[in-house]
């Protein structure tokens, strides 16, 4: 190919990189920036930021934690939907766990390492999904006041789970020889009284407590219903987090559990912060399409302004 050609080819090239990168590069961007300064899209471009008394304390499309320095939930605020996002409502991590509804068996701690003063994560334990839900259950029911118990949960808030070992039939059908709660492991010291199971006996065997380094896979996983309530009075969204982990709201269920507690911490009657949660409350969108709910913030903001708390600050 003549020299000719090939400069005439590449100074076309450059002429279209030139062009394509004043037009994706320069013009499309500063098009968007000033599209998102107008009337109705300046809030939104800007991330929905929210303000309170001159600071930022927040979005309106992001959900955040009411906690202390400890990391406790501060009575006095609605609590969020928990969040699976990072730390929590991490925006660069936005995700869910990933764990499904058959993430039912705990990962146990190490007892050698819970000795020498090793927390529990530290030590290797890891909850499965249903023992976080179980948890989480029992602590917010212990916190609103309301019965936290559900299906397949124990009373201590893990899974509800055995293993049933024996030999087994061509159909799967298994005599019990030995019965283990996987959730609730045996003391660390050998020499120490375990702790009753959630179950004393299942078809007239013994259950066992787990033993750390023993393997249960070989047998039958069982879930135990129990006699918690089918319809829990802690709602789902309060034990489990969303797809993004970022969601700001709550069922209006879960809100309504947390008024006497709101109520109370703020001294002010129920029926005031009732009122407040129904001025920030959203049916179905159109009518039919998702859920009724609760925005978090705004409604935290709300009661601040109504009904302060000496050394309120929304957020973290």
């Amino acid at each position: 190919m003549p020299v000719s050609d090939l400069i005439r080819q590449h100074l076309a090239g450059l002429r279209a990189l030139l062009v394509l990168t004043v037009i994706t590069g320069l013009a499309y961007p500063a098009l968007v920036w000033v599209a998102g300064q107008l009337p109705g899209l300046h809030d939104k471009s800007h991330g929905s930021i929210v303000e309170a008394d001159g600071r930022v304390v927040g979005s309106s499309l992001l959900g955040q934690s009411f906690t202390d320095a400890n990391g406790d939930p501060i009575t006095w605020y609605f609590q969020s939907r928990p969040s699976a996002a990072g730390d929590g409502y991490d925006g660069l991590a936005s995700g869910g766990s990933n764990l499904g509804p058959e993430n039912i068996v705990d990962t146990p701690a190490d007892p050698a390492l819970l000795s020498t003063g090793s927390d529990a994560e530290s030590a290797g334990f890891e909850p499965s999904l249903l023992t976080q839900v179980c948890t989480r259950s029992r602590e917010i029911g212990l916190r609103e006041g309301v019965d936290g118990s559900r299906p397949f949960c124990t009373p201590s808030g893990v899974g509800a789970v055995l293993s049933v070992l024996g030999p087994q039939t061509a159909d799967g059908v298994v005599t019990p020889a030995r019965v283990v709660s996987v959730n609730e492991p045996c003391p660390a010291d050998p020499a120490e009284t375990p702790a009753p199971v959630f179950l004393a006996e299942y078809q007239g065997i013994r259950v066992e407590c787990a033993r750390y380094g023993e393997d249960y896979a070989a047998g039958r996983i069982v879930l135990i219903a129990g006699n918690a309530p089918a319809e829990p009075a802690v709602p789902a969204d309060a034990v489990t987090s969303g797809g993004s982990g970022l969601d700001p709201h709550i069922s209006p269920a879960y809100a309504e559990i947390q008024v006497d507690r709101v109520a109370a911490a703020r001294g002010i009657d129920p029926a005031a912060v009732r009122a407040v949660v129904a001025a920030h409350s959203t049916g179905r969108e159109l009518g039919f399409a998702g859920e009724p709910r609760v925005h978090v913030l705004e409604l935290n903001l709300d009661l601040d302004r109504r009904y302060p708390v000496s050394g309120t600050a929304s957020g973290d």
